[in-house]
């Protein structure tokens, strides 16, 4: 009679929990997502009916709800249709400027060599890790004097000072895993340094820059706090996290509205995620090695 070994033992049971824990965790991350999109499509009343039902009945599918959530409030709804656009300004304009800040200056730190350069790192982490309600104050009484509370503009001035930190310090990991002898091979054919950085390093940088754009723009995207601050007095100029917090602290609201809006909030991200995996995947592990 054969006994089996460890090893033999450890691949059969991990061959049978390896799909129990996988479809747990599909079930648990999946499922919030999908109970939300059904009530954002059943009526109020058949919700109120049998709220714990997983799938609409036939004949049970409205869109009006997704109608009222994007109209304007003129016409009767909740003029998400604007904070969507107020909020990929903001998204997207974080995600422009913060690169153009960090990608140069992961550069440097990557490949200069200057005073502080070891250090200079730890301190990039270091703000990062400061809690923001630490900044809301003085950031909303300088706003407040140069007259820019309530306005976009100093919404995304905010949100890249906070982020621009700790984009650096992801890029710089990827940076340093680019062999320097490149760019020095490139020198030898008569490139520049910023020749050098434009033609090699970028091009084998993409999936980290890629990577850290969705990572800004996820933050941009759903932040709240600052968004609340400065932009609360001035409605037209909300973004879509601020408007659905407005939403889920009315009484008057339906669950129904609710859940169409956190429906609108969560889908451009999940869109970006899936058209983004194969960069996010490279760049997430970028400076895992080095060499």
């Amino acid at each position: 009679m054969n006994t089996l070994s460890r090893d033999t033992v450890e691949r059969r049971v991990l061959g049978v929990l390896r799909p129990l824990v996988i479809a747990f965790l599909l079930v648990i991350t999946i499922f919030p997502f999908y109970y939300m999109v059904v009530l954002s499509f059943r009526p109020l009343d058949a919700v109120l009916q049998d709220p714990g039902a997983l799938w609409p009945q036939p004949g049970e599918i409205d869109f009006g709800t997704y109608r009222d959530v994007l109209a304007s409030q003129a016409d009767g709804g909740q003029g998400f249709l604007t904070f969507i656009k107020n909020s990929f300004i903001v998204a997207i304009g974080t995600v422009v400027l913060t690169l153009l800040v960090a990608i140069p200056g992961a550069y440097a730190v990557s490949r200069l060599d200057f005073f502080g350069r070891r250090q200079i790192s730890a301190v990039f982490l270091g703000v990062y890790f400061f809690p923001a309600i630490l900044l809301a104050i003085p950031l909303f009484v300088f706003f407040t004097r140069i007259q820019q509370r309530g306005t976009l503009v100093g919404l995304l001035v905010v949100y890249v000072a906070q982020v621009a930190a700790v984009s650096i310090y992801m890029l710089r990991n990827y940076f340093d895993t680019i062999p320097a002898s490149l760019e020095e091979a490139a020198a030898i054919d008569g490139c520049t340094r910023i020749q050098a950085m434009r033609h090699v390093s970028l091009p084998l940088a993409l999936p980290a820059i890629a990577s850290n754009a969705l990572f800004v723009f996820m933050i941009a995207w759903n932040e709240f706090l600052f968004a609340l601050l400065f932009l609360v007095e001035n409605r037209p100029n909300w973004t879509v996290s601020l408007g659905l917090s407005q939403l889920a602290g009315s009484i008057e609201v339906p669950t129904t509205v609710l859940m169409a809006g956190s429906v609108i909030l969560t889908l451009p991200i999940i869109v970006l995620f899936f058209l983004s995996e194969r960069w996010l995947a490279g760049g997430l592990t970028a400076g895992a090695e080095k060499g």
